[in-house]
């Protein structure tokens, strides 16, 4: 079966790089028993995946089980994955096959296997490496034959190094591992999609899509997906349903786009559930200071990360003895509305009859790299928040030759902070 019969069949849809080199690794894995590990955010098509490997496998006529380790609570999940016997805890009535049992001879796809406690994690790494376990209450030991697909939308070696997941387990889950690309990624593949989804659902609803402007063409590949292929495809139901036979402009189609653009001034607005959007429009005048308030909570978080970005960035190389002078505050006095024409002032010496506050003073100037600062703050016009944690970022990596953690380090947030600021400027 060649790349495009395969997509067809199992409903794979895009032309895109990203998306051949996974239906290449598909036709490489399906054939052998291979451990697979799905890694992609929610959303992109892992169960998709899973199911296309598992057909075009030896196993195919035997079960696909598909097991959400997310979903089962932490108390059960080891029951529900290797059975257990009657009366080996308060209500086992009787005696159940676990997943791993009903898999027997076919494959189990484990999702979010992230998520699965240290403990059941132990019992994982057994079974992945020669087929054995033991139901809860029983000490007989039982073996099973399946292949096993994980998927995860976390990063595990992070959480290997946080202490949260097995080293061993996580070796022996990466033999082969397949990242599934977020819509974000593979923009071309959107409308492609898009159009596939709207065509299914005018036929289940035996509704007439009367298509959609250039303006709403760019909307769609400039929206950031957070919720990938999944909630495109809501996105086209809704329209289909709600809009019926209407001309689908750019207005009527941000009514269903939740989440944040790529690019432009709605990036940071915070992002309403549908309960909470419906409070707010039933609460007349006051939605609009919800609306506010939750966007100026956002962006004090973002002006906290800024800040700590500064701090650790500027100074971290320094030694007390180094800095001589830092320029003074704003004074109190200051209209808020003029303060970008006072800063003006102050960096060109005429303040307001202020004198102009000493520069930061180096001891060695030669030990640091200030060359990129001066010039990316010397205009006339203070950056903005996003611009400035932009620049910062990549100066961090620049300096750091690309280590993400030595950079999140220096910049005093998080690894998983750096990595969405990554996503959200388009970094690589």
């Amino acid at each position: 079966m060649d790349r495009e019969a395969l997509q067809e069949r199992y409903g794979i849809t895009g032309e895109s790089a990203a998306i051949r080199q996974v239906v290449d690794k598909i036709m490489q894995v399906s054939g052998t028993d291979i451990t697979v590990l799905l890694q992609g955010e929610s959303g992109v098509g892992k169960d998709v995946t899973a199911r296309a490997i598992h057909a075009l496998s030896a196993r195919k006529r035997n079960d696909l089980v598909i097991v959400n380790c997310g979903a089962i609570p932490e108390g059960i999940i080891e029951s529900e994955l290797f059975g257990h016997e009657k009366g080996s805890f308060t209500g086992a009535h009787e005696a159940r096959k676990g997943y791993f049992e009903k898999a027997d001879g076919g494959t189990i796809f484990l999702d979010e296997i992230g998520d699965t406690p240290k403990n059941v994690q132990v019992k994982l790494l057994r079974i992945l490496e020669n087929g054995e376990y033991f139901r809860v209450g029983s000490s007989k030991m039982l073996t099973t034959d399946v292949r096993v697909i994980a998927a995860t939308n976390k990063d595990l070696w992070e959480l290997v190094r946080e202490g949260k997941f097995r080293e061993d387990l996580y070796y022996r889950l990466d033999t082969v591992k397949i990242k599934l690309p977020p819509l974000r990624e593979r923009k071309e593949d959107i409308i492609p999609i898009f159009r596939k989804f709207v065509t299914e659902f005018s036929s289940k609803y035996d509704s007439v899509f009367q298509g959609f402007s250039d303006e709403a063409k760019e909307l769609l590949t400039s929206y950031r997906w957070p919720g990938n292929v999944r909630e495109l495809r809501n996105v086209a139901e809704q329209l289909v349903v709600l809009e019926k036979s209407q001309f689908i402009d750019k207005d009527r189609l941000q009514k269903y786009l939740k989440g944040r653009q790529h690019l432009g001034s709605t990036d940071n607005l915070p992002v309403l559930s549908r309960g909470e959007d419906e409070e707010f429009r039933q609460s007349g005048p006051s939605a609009d200071n919800g609306l506010i308030y939750r966007a100026l909570l956002e962006m004090r978080t973002d002006i906290s990360d800024l800040k700590k970005m500064l701090a650790k960035f500027l100074y971290s190389t320094f030694t007390e003895k180094s800095v001589k002078a830092l320029p003074s505050a704003i004074p109190r006095d200051i209209d808020p509305n003029d303060i970008s024409s006072h800063l003006r002032e102050q960096m060109e010496g005429e303040s307001l009859g202020i004198s102009r506050p000493a520069p930061v003073q180096f001891e060695d100037e030669d030990e640091v790299e200030k060359s990129d600062l001066e010039e990316f703050f010397a205009g006339n016009e203070i950056p903005s928040i996003e611009e400035a944690e932009k620049f910062l970022i990549e100066q961090a990596l620049k300096r750091y030759e690309g280590n993400r953690r030595k950079a999140s380090e220096a910049l005093g947030v998080s690894e998983r902070t750096l990595y969405r600021k990554l996503d959200q400027y388009g970094l690589q």
